[in-house]
């Protein structure tokens, strides 16, 4: 049972990173009515609103890079927990900035949808 969490959670994360820094509007089949993103301590809620809200960021360009990916089961029915940290760069930005985000896969038949989705970027401490 513990490789098939984990495996769900890299095929997940490498298929989500993948489509985010080409497509944001890709990651519509990601996302339900009832799930929901905070992205920086905003919240939204439903599938349109938050693709809307990934299309509506600040930057065109974008390169994440993951640098952990921990999971772990979370429901009896098949739930993942994906705790992701990096870093992500923007249009011609030069130095990237660390992020932390997790989600919530929820199983959904033969695949799963984000339930929850917490992105946060995290700054060096003054």
């Amino acid at each position: 049972m513990a490789t098939d969490f984990q495996t769900v959670a890299q095929q997940f994360v490498d298929y989500y990173y993948k489509t985010f820094d080409a497509d944001r509007g890709a990651l519509a089949a990601l996302y339900r009515p009832q799930s929901m993103l905070t992205f920086e301590s905003n919240a939204t809620q439903g599938g349109d609103a938050i693709i809307e809200k990934l299309k509506g960021l600040p930057f065109q360009k974008v390169e994440h890079r993951v640098d952990t990916v921990d999971a772990q089961p979370s429901s009896p029915d098949g739930g993942v927990l994906v705790l992701v940290t990096g870093a992500i760069l923007t249009d011609e930005e030069s130095k990237p900035l660390t992020y932390a985000q997790t989600f919530q896969l929820v199983k959904d038949g033969e695949s799963y949808f984000v339930f929850n989705d917490v992105f946060k970027l995290v700054y060096a401490g003054a």
